[in-house]
C-alpha cells in the first residue's frame, strides 16, 4: 500500500496549481500546459465527488478523502511519464489536507504526512479575485478570504515555495508563463526550486542573476584613463564674482522649477567607529595600558581620539552614563575612564553608535542643543533647495531606522520652518530588494549560510539610481549625509546655488538647440551646436562627423544632447580617499568626462595608475542634476547606466570569505552616460565625517 503513496522520481519539473474553490486553478493549468506543450493533471476529487453526487445526491464525507488521495497520486504518477519537461497539477494532496482540516476539523494522519511529504518545484497559489462560480460541489461563496488565508498558511507552515497568482485570466497566464520560464532558467543555472523562490521573493529577475555570475567569472572591464580633468582642461573655474552672478541667476529662476535635495543616508556608522570597535575587542585593561596598546598596534587614530574626546558633542552625556554603569569613578585610572567611555558609546543600548546610521548621530554642539547630520541637512536645505516657499528633501534609509529619522524631524522641523519662513517636506525611500545581489564563494559558486540558504547583499549605492528615478523633480541636489558643516552654511549655499545656476544656463541652451534640431537646421546652426558641445559640455565629436549626411548629424546631436545632466562640484585633492574627475576613453572611441574610483582602474597597469595619481581634484559628491528632458518628460535614468562598470568586492560571512557584486556606483557607472560638467568649488564645501575623529576638525567644532 505504501508504494501507492509515493511520488514518481523524475526529472520533470512539477508546478502545482493550488488554492481554494473557484479560484481559477483548472483554467490556468490547462492554459500553461497548452503553452508549454505538455500535460496537466486534473483534480481526481472532482470526478469522484461529482459521480457520488449524481448517484446519491450527497457531498464529500471524511471517509472519501483517503480514496481521493490514492486516486490523485495515481493520476500524477501516470502523467509524469507523458510530460514534456514540465507537468502542471490542477490540485495537490495539500489541497485535500486543508479541505479536511476546514470541513472536518481533523485530518487523517496518513493523508497529513503524505501531503506534507509530496513535493513540487513550485506552488502557484491562485487568488480569489476572479468571480465565484457555483456548481454542485462548491458551497462557501461568502468565506473566500478565510479559505484563501487557510490555504496560504498551510504552505507557509510546511515550508512550501509558492507565488500568488492574481489578475484577469490573461494577466494570470502571462504571469504564470514568465514565472515558469524564470524557474526553468534558474534550474539551468544550477539553482534549486527553493533558491528560485528566494530570488523571486527579492524581486530579482533571473537574467540579472545570470549577469552577476558572468561578472564573477570574468570581472569588469577597467576604465581607460586619458588624463586627469583640470581647471585648464575639463573643470570650470569660478571667480567670486562668477559665483555671485550665478547665485543671483538661480535666485531669480528657482521658483520656475521643482527642486529637491536627495541624500543617501542608509549606511550604518560602523566604519566611523571601526578602530574603536577593534580596540574593545583586543584591549584588556587588566593586562596593559592604553599607551602600550597604541604602541603595539601603532594606532594613531586612537591616540588622536583620546586626546580630543572631550571636544566630541556627545562626550558629556556618554561619560555621565558610563559613570553610572560602571561604579565608583574615584577608583578609575585615566585609562579605565577612556575604556568605559568607549565601551558605553559602542556597547550600551542607549547609544550603540556603530550600529546606527550616521544621519541620526550627534555631530555638532550648539549653545542650546546638539545637532545630527539630518538636522543640518534640513537647515541647509532652506538656504538653497527651496522654491515657492517649500524645501523638499528625500532621504534613502533603511526601514528599521525610519523611526529614528522621523523622531528628529518632529523635534526640529517647526523650529527651522519658523526661523526660515520655508516649509519643509521630507520623505523617505528604501533601497529596493530587487537591486540585491547574490554572494558567491571564491570559486564562484553560490554562497550559502549555515541553513543552506542563498545569501543576498545590498547592491551598493549604485542601486539608488532606482530611487532617484522615481523623483518627479526638475532639479535635484545630491549630497552625502555626512558632508555637513557646523557653521558657514551661507557659503555652502552660495556654491550650491552657483552649480544650480550653471545647470539652468546650460539646460536652457540645450533645450533650445534640441527644439531647433526638431525642425530644419542649417549647416551654420549645426556648427554652432558642435562648438557648444565642445566648449561648454566637453563632449568630443566623432572624427567622421563631417562625412555624415545632414539627417545623421541631426540624430547624432539629438542623442548626445538629450540626456540627463549633472553639474559636479570638485574640490582640490588633499589626499581624501575616493574618486576624482578624469577624461576617459570608451570602447566606441568616444572621450568623456567621468568620476572615476581607484577600483575602476587597472592596478597592474603602471601607466594608468600614474595617470590616476595625477588627479588634482576630488569628488566630494556635490551634484546638481537635471532629470527632465526638453519636452518636459522625466528621463528613464536606468537607460543611461553603464552596466559594465560594476565592482567585485571581497568580504567575510560566518568566518568564510565571499565575493559580492556591487552595481555601478551612483556617481560613477550609474551616471556614466549623463552629460557631465565639472566645476571647482572651495574646499570649505567638503566636510565629510568618515571617522569619529573628523568631528574634531574645525568644520565640526563651535567657533
Amino acid at each position: 500500500m505504501e508504494e501507492n503513496l509515493r511520488q514518481e522520481t523524475t526529472a520533470v519539473i512539477k508546478i502545482a496549481l493550488y488554492g481554494p474553490e473557484s479560484s481559477g486553478k483548472t483554467t490556468l493549468a490547462k492554459q500553461l500546459a497548452a503553452h508549454f506543450n505538455t500535460i496537466w493533471i486534473p483534480e481526481f476529487a472532482r470526478n469522484f465527488l461529482q459521480q457520488k453526487w449524481d448517484n446519491t445526491q450527497t457531498t464529500c464525507a471524511a471517509e472519501d478523502l483517503i480514496p481521493i488521495m490514492y486516486g490523485q497520486i495515481q493520476l500524477e504518477n501516470e502523467g509524469v511519464a507523458e510530460a514534456n519537461e514540465l507537468l502542471f497539477a490542477d490540485t495537490t494532496l495539500m489541497t485535500t489536507k486543508v479541505f479536511s482540516e476546514i470541513y472536518y476539523n481533523h485530518c487523517d494522519p496518513l493523508l497529513d504526512t503524505t501531503a506534507v511529504a509530496h513535493t513540487y518545484d513550485l506552488y502557484l497559489l491562485t487568488d480569489i479575485d476572479v468571480p465565484w462560480e457555483k456548481d454542485d460541489l462548491r458551497d462557501r461563496p461568502n468565506e473566500r478570504q478565510f479559505l484563501f488565508n487557510r490555504y496560504r498558511e498551510a504552505l507557509i507552515s510546511n515550508n512550501k515555495p509558492y507565488i500568488v497568482i492574481s489578475g484577469t485570466i490573461e494577466e494570470r497566464l502571462e504571469k504564470g508563463i514568465t514565472i515558469v520560464i524564470e524557474l526553468l532558467k534558474a534550474k539551468s543555472l544550477g539553482f534549486t526550486s527553493e533558491d528560485y523562490f528566494a530570488i523571486y521573493d527579492h524581486g530579482i529577475p533571473v537574467s540579472n542573476i545570470e549577469k552577476q555570475f558572468e561578472a564573477y567569472r570574468h570581472g569588469f572591464r577597467k576604465i581607460t584613463l586619458m588624463r586627469p580633468a583640470t581647471p585648464e582642461d575639463g573643470i570650470k573655474f569660478l571667480t567670486e564674482d562668477d559665483a555671485k552672478d550665478l547665485e543671483e541667476l538661480f535666485g531669480k529662476r528657482k521658483d520656475d522649477f521643482r527642486l529637491k535635495k536627495f541624500v543617501p543616508a542608509s549606511g550604518a556608522a560602523s566604519r566611523m567607529f571601526k578602530f574603536l570597535s577593534e580596540f574593545l575587542v583586543e584591549y584588556n585593561p587588566q593586562r596593559e595600558s592604553i599607551n602600550a596598546y597604541i604602541n603595539r598596534k601603532k594606532d594613531k587614530e586612537l591616540q588622536v581620539f583620546l586626546i580630543g574626546k572631550e571636544k566630541l558633542p556627545f562626550y558629556k552625556r556618554i561619560i555621565k552614563v558610563a559613570r553610572e554603569r560602571y561604579g565608583d569613578q574615584k577608583l578609575w585610572s585615566k585609562d579605565l575612564e577612556s575604556y568605559y567611555f568607549i565601551k558605553t558609546m559602542l556597547d550600551d543600548p542607549a547609544f550603540d553608535y556603530a550600529n546606527k546610521p550616521k544621519g541620526i548621530l550627534p555631530f555638532h554642539h550648539y549653545d542650546d542643543h546638539i545637532a545630527s547630520p539630518l538636522e543640518e541637512h534640513l537647515h541647509e536645505s532652506v538656504f538653497y533647495a527651496n522654491s515657492n516657499g517649500v524645501a523638499q528633501l528625500h532621504f534613502t534609509i533603511t526601514k528599521k531606522h525610519q523611526e529614528g529619522f522621523e523622531k528628529i524631524i518632529s523635534e526640529v522641523k517647526s523650529k527651522i520652518e519658523n526661523e526660515s519662513g520655508i516649509r519643509l517636506e521630507v520623505n523617505f525611500s528604501y533601497q529596493h530588494n530587487a537591486t540585491d545581489t547574490i554572494a558567491v564563494t571564491s570559486d564562484n559558486k553560490p554562497f550559502r549560510d549555515q541553513k543552506g540558504q542563498l545569501v543576498f547583499r545590498p547592491g551598493g549605492h549604485g542601486a539608488l539610481i532606482e530611487n532617484l528615478n522615481t523623483l518627479q523633480s526638475d532639479i535635484i541636489f545630491i549630497k552625502n549625509i555626512d558632508n555637513v558643516i557646523h557653521n558657514h552654511v551661507a557659503i555652502i549655499a552660495r556654491y550650491k546655488k552657483a552649480l544650480a545656476g550653471i545647470l539652468i544656463e546650460l539646460q536652457s541652451q540645450i533645450f533650445t538647440f534640441l527644439r531647433d534640431l526638431d525642425g530644419t537646421v542649417s549647416i551654420e546652426k549645426i556648427d554652432e551646436i558642435l562648438e557648444f558641445c565642445n566648449l561648454e559640455l566637453s563632449i568630443g565629436i566623432v572624427e567622421d562627423f563631417d562625412a555624415l549626411l545632414n539627417l545623421e548629424k541631426v540624430k547624432f546631436l539629438q542623442k548626445i544632447l538629450n540626456r540627463p545632466i549633472r553639474v559636479c562640484g570638485m574640490v582640490k585633492n588633499e589626499g581624501e580617499p575616493g574618486g576624482g574627475p578624469f577624461w576617459i576613453a570608451s570602447e566606441d572611441g568616444s572621450v568623456s568626462l567621468q568620476i572615476v574610483e581607484s577600483s575602476q582602474v587597472d592596478s597592474q597597469d603602471a601607466e594608468q595608475m600614474a595617470i590616476f595619481a595625477q588627479a588634482s581634484h576630488f569628488n566630494p559628491v556635490d551634484l546638481v542634476c537635471g532629470i527632465r528632458d526638453y519636452q518636459g518628460e522625466m528621463f528613464d535614468l536606468k537607460a543611461f547606466v553603464d552596466y559594465g562598470s560594476g565592482f567585485i568586492v571581497h568580504k567575510t560571512k560566518d568566518g568564510r570569505n565571499i565575493k559580492a557584486y556591487e552595481l555601478p556606483g551612483l556617481w560613477n557607472g550609474a551616471m556614466a552616460n549623463w552629460t557631465t560638467v565639472f566645476v571647482e568649488v572651495p574646499i570649505i564645501t567638503f566636510n565629510p565625517v568618515k571617522t569619529v575623529n573628523d568631528l574634531l576638525k574645525p568644520a565640526h567644532q563651535p567657533e
